[in-house]
């Protein structure tokens, strides 16, 4: 009885004795002090790629007839205005006679025509026609022969008393030359037109000089038929 009574103060007393140890040497650890607390780091947030689309107006063509201020005239209205377009070139400021000008200068060209003073296919001259008659003392005459009109193929001719000189003369802008010789006495001079030219008769400008250069003559023919002869009559004196 007395053993089991001491193992009982025994236990006691280690026991009192651990507690009062452990109660003088056990420090707590404290928690540890925030100043503030974290901030909470915000999620990106993902965008839908069509979202920005949807931001961006749409883009509308105007139609002048959505609006409904504006009303189309109709050309039957009555009272409505007049269009100014038009296919003339005539202004406020243009003569008025100057419409007639054409139609003047149409029958004025088909006048020339018709008398023979100007190329076309209009009446052409068919008859021999005489350039004149000389007396020279020249030895020989220069005979220049040119187109005075449009340069359109005419042939040329030159005799001399029906001996040919030149049987063929193309006439051109630039004078061409012919020399023929005098007999004494009467000369006879001819430029017979071969062809009519692609624009109308046979146009030829001549001029004629003697053996010292001097000026004869200056004529021409016009609108000459084929076939048909202009002349000279030269008489070479002593």
């Amino acid at each position: 009885m007395k053993h089991i009574l001491f193992f009982i103060l025994f236990f006691t007393a280690v026991t009192v004795s651990a507690q009062t140890e452990l109660g003088t040497k056990f420090r707590p650890i404290a928690a540890p002090k925030f100043g503030a607390k974290p901030k909470k780091t915000p999620i990106p947030e993902v965008k839908d790629p069509q979202a920005d689309n949807m931001d961006i107006p749409s883009i509308k063509t105007p139609n002048v007839f959505d609006n409904t201020s504006i009303t189309p005239k109709s050309q039957l209205q009555v009272g409505a205005e007049k269009s100014k377009f038009t296919m003339s070139t005539e202004t406020e400021f243009a003569n008025p006679g100057d419409r007639f000008v054409p139609k003047m200068e149409k029958d004025l060209d088909k006048a020339l025509k018709d008398a023979g003073l100007k190329e076309g296919r209009g009446q052409l001259v068919r008859r021999n026609i005489s350039l004149g008659d000389f007396r020279t003392k020249s030895k020989f005459f220069i005979v220049k022969l040119r187109d005075f009109g449009a340069i359109d193929g005419d042939l040329v001719k030159v005799s001399s008393n029906d001996k040919v000189i030149k049987d063929q003369v193309f006439l051109e802008s630039n004078f061409k030359e012919v020399k023929i010789m005098l007999d004494n006495g009467f000369n006879k001079l001819d430029f017979e037109a071969l062809n009519i030219g692609a624009l109308g008769g046979n146009t030829a400008e001549i001029r004629v000089y003697d053996d010292k250069g001097q000026l004869v003559t200056n004529d021409y023919w016009d609108n000459l038929a084929a076939g048909f002869k202009a002349s000279i009559v030269v008489t070479k004196e002593e």
